[in-house]
């Protein structure tokens, strides 16, 4: 998924807490979903900054050598304008985008 086309909040919003508990009936099982989805996507973000930065990496390490590369200042700076991962899976979640079961559940069925 592309994070960077996401419309979302970038700051914190009040938002109903009746949405979250539609999809799952239970306000601690939402918490554990989006706590896991939020996971999953800042591992996937920082995956693909660490290899954009990469690219942009001296072939060396020499500490006599350090200056700044606006290459990699310049990524690092729109990463961090993006919205965070927890605020993604919220909107994720109230889009119903996820995918998510309980294997407890489905045995007490």
């Amino acid at each position: 998924m592309d994070y960077k086309k996401v419309k979302t909040e970038t700051s914190a919003v009040t938002r109903q807490k009746d949405k979250f508990y539609e999809q799952t009936g239970n306000i601690y099982e939402t918490v554990v979903i989006l706590a896991k989805r939020a996971n999953q996507i800042g591992s996937d973000i920082k995956v693909e900054l660490d290899q954009k930065i990469s690219e942009f990496a001296p072939p060396s390490d020499n500490l006599e050598e350090v200056f700044e590369n606006r290459e990699q200042i310049e990524i690092a700076r729109f990463y961090e304008g993006l919205p965070k991962p927890t605020l993604l899976a919220v909107n994720e979640f109230l889009n119903e985008e996820i995918y998510f079961r309980n294997p407890h559940k489905e045995m007490t069925k």
